[in-house]
């Protein structure tokens, strides 16, 4: 099977984070026939396994290749002849695309596994939702026998063409928090406000205030407010609930504890109670610069496009990685007539995945022969 026929087999049967049994026996039987180990990992991942022809005894050193796996719920609208068979779900964010370039970087390597060490590929659940497949992995501690030199992602990027790649050394991606917060006060009628402790008047200053942190490097955002009442009535609590980006772990805890004192500030001068939920998420991606190095040569040495790219305010599991071993996640050019991701119509060039496949091998196999 090609790596683009694995990608449209996926593509047309594409199942929701922690669900892709399917998608898992589809991966594992196709390793099968090429003879690659593997087992289950994270419920409904897969773990592939390759020694190389050159390792000796004692050598540890290993490299780890990661594609995520899991799809989003969205009706699809390509009009693709292999468009999702799955109602209301569908691989409008690439993830079918990093699978199909982590399985054709195996199927190259083990027909000619001419490196030291051992690679491992890592076909990860769960990208898509708390608490994030990779969090589940690393409980597992699968790498624990290796001397880990890498762990490399990629993600599609419309907005780069196809043969661009795209780096960023150091913090990329952000962490992200959930925030629910409910304010708790009387409620009543409208016109004799004497008598309220208004919830509703509260949370509008709180919401205000918690806007207010916006800045360079960090982003909170409020996308849902409830307060059941009416014209003249003021209901006995607010609800509202949005999300956190930072990219600084010890700015993260200053935010937190900053929401919480505002809360409690709003609480005393309205006679509310306020409950503060931050439901913490993915960690920051934090790329490691010789890694980003290396890649750059690389993907320059081999005629591929780079470009260097911003802070990135959407956030990703690969984190989680980031925070235990050398860790390296960068952007596969997948041209801008793909669309935007997370859209109905998302629709990437499959030419990427050729130049995926030559990249990421090639990148591994270097990490892998360097002594």
């Amino acid at each position: 099977m090609t790596p683009v026929e694995f990608r449209r087999r996926l593509h047309a049967h594409p199942e929701l984070s922690f669900r892709e049994d399917g998608t898992a026996a589809f991966i594992a039987e196709q390793l099968a026939e090429l003879g690659i180990e593997h087992r289950t990992i994270a419920r409904t991942g897969i773990l592939a396994r390759i020694p190389g022809r050159r390792t000796t005894p004692g050598d540890r050193r290993a490299v780890v290749l990661r594609a995520d796996i899991d799809a989003l719920p969205i009706a699809e609208r390509t009009g693709l002849a292999y468009s999702s068979r799955n109602a209301g779900v569908m691989h409008a964010c690439g993830h079918d695309v990093h699978a199909a370039v982590l399985f054709g970087v195996l199927q190259r390597l083990a027909a000619d596994p001419d490196f030291s060490g051992t690679l491992l590929g890592l076909f990860q659940p769960g990208e898509e939702c708390n608490p994030g497949g990779a969090s589940l992995v690393l409980a597992e501690d699968p790498f624990g026998e290796y001397d880990i030199r890498a762990v490399i992602g990629e993600h599609v990027e419309p907005q780069l063409e196809v043969g661009t790649l795209g780096f960023r050394a150091g913090k990329y991606m952000a962490a992200s928090d959930e925030l629910r917060l409910r304010v708790r006060g009387t409620g009543g009628h409208g016109a004799l406000r004497s008598q309220l402790r208004d919830p509703v008047a509260a949370g509008a200053e709180l919401l205000t205030r918690l806007v207010a942190l916006n800045g360079e490097e960090c982003v909170l955002s409020v996308g849902r407010v409830q307060a059941d009442g009416a014209t003249n009535v003021v209901p006995d609590e607010l609800y509202m609930e949005g999300t956190l980006r930072t990219f600084d772990e010890r700015e993260r805890e200053i935010i937190h504890r900053r929401i919480a004192n505002i809360a409690a500030d709003i609480d005393k001068r309205h006679g509310v109670r306020t409950d503060v939920g931050i439901g913490r998420g993915y960690p920051c991606v934090v790329n490691d610069e010789i890694l980003v190095k290396r890649a750059v040569a690389l993907a320059q040495e081999t005629g591929l496009k780079v470009e260097m790219l911003p802070l990135r305010t959407t956030a990703e599991d690969f984190g989680f990685y980031c925070r235990v071993y050398p860790s390296l996640f960068y952007r596969l050019g997948v041209g801008a007539a793909a669309g935007r991701p997370h859209t109905p119509s998302f629709s990437p060039d499959e030419g990427a995945i050729d130049a995926g496949i030559g990249f990421m091998g090639r990148l591994a196999l270097q990490i892998l022969n360097r002594q």
